[in-house]
């Protein structure tokens, strides 16, 4: 009787917490906004590139004229 028991014990360490995919990623992303990672900070990185990109073509044009 306690083999049994065992056994049905560490069969349920085994479910899945979740029923269904759908409910898995509705709580993962509210963990990861909970730990605000989708945070919208600005990023600069866009305005620097373009910069970068407006400097190379400047010097091409100023390099060939």
């Amino acid at each position: 009787m306690s083999l049994e028991a065992a056994a049905t014990l560490a069969r349920g360490g085994f479910a899945c917490l979740f029923s269904t995919a759908d409910e898995y990623e509705r709580a993962l992303i509210t963990e990861r906004r909970a730990q605000w990672r989708y945070t919208q900070g600005r990023s600069y990185w866009p305005f620097a590139l373009f910069g970068g990109c407006a400097l190379v073509v400047a010097g091409i044009v100023l390099l060939f004229a």
